[in-house]
């Protein structure tokens, strides 16, 4: 199973930015997975917020598309979420996911990144 840690959350005003970073744990590769950023919010349905695939092709969320960008370094092992322009609607915790090709999870659901963004 494909261990990943989430990291670089925080509190932000509103029209700002965060990076969220996903890391590899020793000894796990991401090189062959898709790789997912999902946020919840207590009481909503965790909601998929973007994709990247093997060969870089990226799916966002409508509510993210032109704010969020997905990013990945396959030899780094990471995974990155570059966050603009953030609105309150955009306070969750953030979750990185490992998949395959089939849309598979590989990973656990590990801790998370809590962002909340102040009006």
């Amino acid at each position: 199973q494909v261990q990943l840690v989430e990291s670089g959350g925080g509190l932000v005003q509103a029209g700002g930015s965060l990076r969220l970073s996903c890391a590899a744990a020793p000894g796990t590769m991401i090189s062959l997975q898709y790789m997912s950023w999902h946020r919840e919010v207590p009481g909503k349905e965790r909601e998929l917020v973007a994709l990247i695939t093997t060969s870089e092709t990226t799916t966002y969320a409508d509510s993210v598309k032109g704010r969020f960008t997905i990013s990945r370094d396959d030899a780094k092992k990471m995974v990155t979420l570059q966050m603009n322009s953030l609105e309150s609607g955009d306070t969750a915790r953030y979750y990185c996911i490992a998949r395959d090709g089939a849309g598979d999870i590989l990973s656990a659901w590990g801790p998370g990144s809590q962002v909340t963004v102040s009006s």
